[in-house]
């Protein structure tokens, strides 16, 4: 990847970052989305033992 596309695409995803913060001020916004972008890293990762789980296979009441 050169300088250039590497320089348009990080400046793609901060505008993105942008939309997607909303009200939130620029401060704050690590401290709300990086939790939400953990577990949803987790759930990824935890997705092969889900089913597994008796909460997950509709057989726990």
């Amino acid at each position: 990847m050169n300088t250039e596309s590497h320089s348009q695409l990080a400046a793609f995803i901060w505008s993105v970052a942008d939309l997607l913060r909303g009200d939130f001020k620029q401060s704050q916004y690590g401290r709300i989305i990086l939790p939400f972008t953990l577990l949803r890293r987790l759930e990824c990762v935890l997705e092969p033992s889900k089913c597994k789980h008796p909460c997950f296979s509709g057989t726990a009441d």
